[in-house]
């Protein structure tokens, strides 16, 4: 029998439910349980992939192609559990499949409402292929009193009810604030957010309470006896020194047997945590330090590079030691800022991924520092674009060397995707093709070459890598490139789409077209990341 945990947060938003919800995760999978994590996000939006990085954070691409909200990521790299398209839903989604359906006439003539067939929308996909699991754990995106988030509600009430007694729990995150000037943790605003969600007909079993000072028992006694659960089920949750300490600070705070209990289940087996313990040893004892330099263009929302800055510090773990990322705006380069003064304490220079012209010459401006100084370099999806751009300006002779993306161009290196092959046949876009449409998305193979660098790192030369983009290099132009040194060392297996480019000649030199980052786990680092992060560490000792 599948279980369902439906994950609400009050009070305010940015409490972690999606942090919350992968550490309940990890601890049910370490008893020896299988689990899923859904994430339901209430904006119209049908998926994240137009919303703007600083509105939204970064996007997740998942192997069969579905751009995702950020929490999916955390899902993986806690679990390693690949989230799939049916994982995430947004209520745009939602009403776009109804709108559909009642176009096509399906409907019968009904009229449309949001009950039942929205909540029965929402509820299908809480429900869909849950074959083999033992807990699916749903997050309601938003905040209880969030006018847009009541079909959520509404769906998962119903559901609650739909299902048999036992089969499902409610979990909601809520704030307990300190006040300073009182000296005092409040917990009237919990109180209120419980009261919020009862009068939607949703008792919560289990209450999960922020907090930046320790909960006294008298307050944890108090929150249960106004919000109507047991004390035990009053976990506090202070804020961690890592997000990987987490599983472990939920354990000691009795979250998963208070899930268990609330399930009726006994005699589970104690959550073999080895994998956790060992990888905060690693994070609390590093052997060493280095300063990785990402140059890129959403740096005023760290959010935006979620995945990136977790897979730097998985390349750390692998490497023992603590990776300090110094994030550089690229634009600054452009505006007269001493990019010398800047990277040169770098003992590493990575060049995201992103959208546009801005910031463009900064960034190709870092490639040629970091090729001139033989500082360990990696670009990722633009980054590539950006290094195969800079290695045609500077050591094949071509001086127009740019990008379609930014304009009219006589030496189009990079170029828009116009058709691929993929699992559904060949794609084909146009420049005017909807923008969530352009993209070659989700997983792609890719044949490397047996001698080459990256065949060394991923000791394999055939691999798969998750892509989210509308560029692509011209392999047009891969002649007089690699005679600049620049090898196509990784190819799309019909040899028509680069997606791999290394100097060999140089300290640790590389390009991918795809996202890495979105592949690597605390317990498993991807690859590449602790490859760089080695030749960061050699670096560091010859500064």
């Amino acid at each position: 029998m599948t279980r369902y945990i439906f994950i609400t947060g009050g009070v305010v938003s940015s409490l972690g439910k999606g942090l919350m919800a992968a550490s309940l995760a990890a601890l049910l999978q370490a008893r020896g349980f299988r689990v899923r994590i859904r994430k339901f996000d209430p904006y119209l939006n049908v998926d994240p992939g137009t919303m703007s990085p600083y509105q939204h954070g970064e996007v997740y691409v998942t192997d069969d192609g579905a751009e995702t909200d950020l929490d999916l990521g955390h899902y993986e790299r806690f679990t390693g559990v690949s989230a799939r398209q049916s994982d995430n839903v947004t209520q745009g989604r939602v009403y776009q499949t109804i709108i559909q359906r009642e176009r096509r006439g399906d409907y019968l003539g009904a009229t449309v409402q949001v009950i039942p067939h929205v909540t029965d929308e929402i509820k299908a996909f809480a429900t869909a292929d849950t074959e083999d699991l033992d807990f699916v754990l749903c997050e309601i995106g938003g905040t209880v009193g969030d006018i847009e988030s009541l079909p959520f509600m509404e769906a998962i009430r119903q559901l609650h009810n739909d299902l048999d007694r036992g089969q499902s729990i409610f979990v909601h995150v809520t704030l307990v604030p300190y006040i300073a000037a009182a000296g005092e943790l409040k917990t009237k605003p919990t109180q209120r957010s419980v009261r919020d969600l009862t009068s939607l007909g949703i008792q919560p079993d289990i209450l999960l309470c922020r907090c930046e000072h320790p909960l006294p028992d008298s307050e944890r006694k108090k929150i249960a006896l106004f919000c109507n659960v047991r004390p035990e089920a009053v976990i506090p949750a202070l804020d961690a020194s890592s997000i990987y300490a987490v599983p472990h600070q939920y354990h000691a705070e009795g979250l998963d047997n208070e899930v268990l209990r609330a399930f009726g289940i006994k005699d589970a087996p104690a959550p073999a945590l080895a994998r956790w313990d060992d990888i905060m040893d690693r994070q609390q004892n590093p052997e060493g330090e280095v300063t990785i330099g990402v140059v890129g263009k959403y740096v005023g929302l760290l959010d935006a590079y979620k995945s990136l800055h977790e897979a730097l510090n998985h390349g750390g773990l692998a490497n023992r030691v603590k990776v300090k990322v110094k994030w550089i705006d690229a634009e600054l380069f452009e505006k007269g800022e001493d990019l010398v003064a800047s990277l040169e304490p770098m003992h590493g220079i990575l060049v995201p991924g992103g959208f546009g012209v801005r910031g463009s010459e900064g960034k190709i401006a870092s490639v040629k520092f970091a090729r001139e100084r033989n500082v360990p370099f990696f670009g990722i999806c633009l980054g590539m674009q950006m290094a195969c751009i800079e290695g045609a300006r500077n050591t094949a002779g071509i001086a127009d060397a740019s990008t379609t993306e930014f304009g009219e161009t006589t030496e189009p290196v990079v170029g828009l995707i116009t058709e691929w092959m993929s699992k559904e046949g060949l794609q084909k876009r146009t420049a005017d093709t909807d923008l969530g449409g352009t993209m070659r998305l989700g997983a792609y193979p890719a044949k490397l070459a047996g001698n080459s660098v990256v065949a060394g790192v991923y000791g394999a030369t055939e691999i798969s890598e998750r892509h989210r983009h509308r560029y692509e290099v011209n392999a047009g132009y891969r002649e007089p490139l690699e005679k600049g040194g620049l090898i196509f060392s990784g190819m799309s297996p019909d040899g028509t789409l680069p997606e791999i480019v290394e100097r060999p000649d140089h300290s640790w030199f590389v390009g991918v077209q795809f996202h890495p980052e979105l592949k690597s786990k605390p317990f498993d680092p991807h690859p590449l990341f602790a490859s760089f992060i080695e030749a960061a560490v050699k670096q560091s000792r010859l500064v």
